[in-house]
């Protein structure tokens, strides 16, 4: 009878045992399921990666690459006899050729757009001053005769200037690139002797300040000593 008793009393408090546990787990799983909407930071959401972006190509310059000039005012080494130090600059105006002198009796040659009828010049003068895609100023000779010009345009591919600029002395003339290569072999500036923006870009690594520059007249009409222009 002892041991029955034992039996029962030991089975009530298992069941009562057993009740506390699951009404514990109960209280335990409403009190989370509380505490979620109360702290929803510590739910960690599935991850997921970032959309990437595709990126903007880096802008080029200007070289005028799609404009073929023709054979004889493509950049290319000619023979050049001349008494001028090597490294001169000589602007053959009425042949529209810029020579830069090489040793041994050669020079690169370049096509080059000059001063229309009334506009060319000649003289002896250097590089003052260089400058990559400079800003463009009109002097006031210009805008006198054209008014309607900007007063100031800031460098960039539209500016008439081009990719880069050399100064000759205290004059208003440059030795410059083009946004217009169809002009090289033309007379057609103010005065500025003018190349395409991949040929200036190649003139500015050679020139330095100080270079000796020689603009010949437009009349001289001697064969041209880098070979007669056909």
């Amino acid at each position: 009878m002892f041991k029955l008793n034992c039996f029962r009393l030991n089975s009530r408090k298992a069941i009562a045992f057993g009740a506390l546990a699951i009404g514990t787990l109960a209280v335990s799983g409403a009190a989370s399921a509380a505490l979620l909407p109360l702290f929803p930071f510590i739910v960690t959401p599935p991850f997921q990666a970032p959309e990437q972006q595709p990126q903007a190509a880096a802008p080029e310059e200007n070289t005028n690459s799609a404009v073929e000039l023709p054979a004889l005012l493509k950049r290319q080494v000619v023979s050049y006899p001349t008494r001028e130090a090597p490294g001169t600059v000589i602007i053959d105006t009425p042949h529209t050729y810029l020579y830069y002198v090489l040793p041994g009796g050669q020079a690169i040659r370049y096509g080059i757009g000059v001063g229309r009828d009334g506009f060319t010049w000649s003289g002896v003068q250097s590089v003052t001053k260089k400058a990559e895609w400079p800003d463009w100023t009109p002097p006031p000779e210009m805008i006198a005769r054209q008014p309607y010009l900007p007063r100031h345009m800031a460098g960039g591919p539209g500016n008439p200037l081009g990719a880069r600029a050399m100064y000759l002395g205290g004059t208003v003339y440059r030795i410059h690139g083009t946004n217009a290569p169809e002009t090289i072999g033309t007379h057609v500036s103010s005065g500025c002797i003018r190349l395409t923006n991949k040929d200036v870009s190649d003139l500015y690594t050679r020139v330095n300040i100080g270079t000796k520059v020689i603009v010949l007249p437009m009349d001289r009409h001697a064969e041209n000593p880098g070979g007669k222009r056909s």
